[in-house]
């Protein structure tokens, strides 16, 4: 019996290094072209566009080049705030329009309530290519088309179903005895909200809010078709790095490299939140 026992957890833990070993090599995987595209953005241009090297003369060259620089549409500092003022107006208007609709969908589910869930995914189907002309007409007749306004106002729309269905599972998860409880208690809808569900499922929001903040802030193509002068983001600026003479990839890895830091950042900051906030929409 004790043979049997040992051999079992012999197998369990050569299964559990196989597995070990095989999620290491994947976030390697993952994350060498990462390490690669920071490494690039060190060197030279030569350097960069010769055989791979991983010994060489680290400059910051490339990164006061890019910050710098007085060709093209943009700089990086009109385009990094034009990214970050249409994501946070755009990530908190999803919030305030999310926020309500999850509560109605789950804690006070209307009537055909799964159809309202329909309507709003299958606004995801369509793609946003075949929508970009009726976009620009509309846009151009109001006035919207290189404008923060236009993009605070399709970033809003493109996050929205993703937000709400997200919200949904989060509230699902919510005791309807608490709530109950509150409205026992004389608590209306907004106190019911707020010192109820809110606490509950503000892991939920922040990795809703994440997810957005991240769609948003990588989108290229709505911001190149409508905003790529005056409202240029900084995925457009990213673009402007890549020249048709001579070599670019050390400034255009620099350029990514500082591109993508905001994003690492608050992923980094609202790690713990966004993961208990996904395994809690994920279990009921």
């Amino acid at each position: 019996m004790s043979t049997e026992r040992s051999q079992i957890v012999g197998q369990s833990r050569r299964s559990t290094i196989i597995l070990g070993l095989a999620a290491w090599i994947a976030a390697l995987l993952v994350f060498f072209p990462i390490f690669w595209m920071v490494l690039n953005g060190f060197k030279e241009e030569i350097d960069a566009n010769s055989s791979p090297k991983l010994i060489f003369d680290p400059t910051s060259d490339r990164y006061t080049e890019v910050t710098t620089q007085t060709e093209g549409l943009l700089g990086f500092q009109e385009a990094f705030t034009n990214s970050f003022v249409i994501v946070a107006i755009s990530t908190l208007l999803v919030l305030i329009m999310a926020i309500p609709a999850a509560y109605s969908l789950s804690i006070r589910p209307i009537a055909k309530w799964r159809d309202v869930l329909f309507f709003f995914i299958s606004t995801k189907f369509l793609p946003i290519v075949a929508a970009i002309l009726p976009l620009y007409i509309i846009g151009t007749r109001y006035g919207l088309t290189n404008s923060r306004i236009g993009l605070v106002i399709l970033y809003t729309a493109m996050n929205l179903p993703l937000a709400v269905w997200m919200l949904r599972s989060f509230f699902s998860e919510v005791p309807k005895e608490l709530v109950e409880a509150a409205q026992i208690d004389g608590a209306g809808i907004r106190g019911q909200i707020t010192s109820v569900i809110l606490p509950i499922v503000a892991p939920g929001i922040a990795a809703t809010a994440l997810l957005c903040v991240i769609f948003a802030w990588n989108e290229f193509f709505l911001a190149v078709q409508l905003n790529s002068v005056d409202g240029s983001t900084v995925p457009i600026w990213v673009s402007s790095n890549v020249s048709t003479r001579g070599n670019f990839l050390a400034k255009l890895s620099a350029a990514s490299t500082l591109a993508t830091l905001p994003v690492v950042i608050a992923g980094w900051a609202a790690q713990k939140r966004m993961i208990r906030g996904l395994a809690m929409g994920a279990i009921k």
